[in-house]
């Protein structure tokens, strides 16, 4: 199983999904790593703007966002 994180400069727009195509996502094995990837991306200054994974979960920024924010990680310093 694999998740593959979308992310993009913060303010960026939704993906379309001809947009998908060609913008960079990096893969994960697990949930938990794809949302500790979209932590860290929001540290740097940048946003996950979707995660989508090979079992047709799909989160968009708004569900990364809450999932990130209670997630043990995020507090983290």
């Amino acid at each position: 199983m694999t998740y593959r994180v979308y992310s993009g400069p913060q303010g960026a727009p939704d993906l379309s999904p001809l947009e998908k195509q060609r913008v960079l996502y990096k893969e994960f094995m697990s949930m938990d790593e794809a949302l500790w990837w979209a932590s860290h991306l929001r540290k740097q200054g940048r946003v996950a703007l979707s995660i989508e994974g090979d079992d047709g979960t799909t989160l968009d920024r708004r569900a990364i966002g809450a999932a990130i924010s209670v997630a043990p990680f995020a507090r983290s310093a």
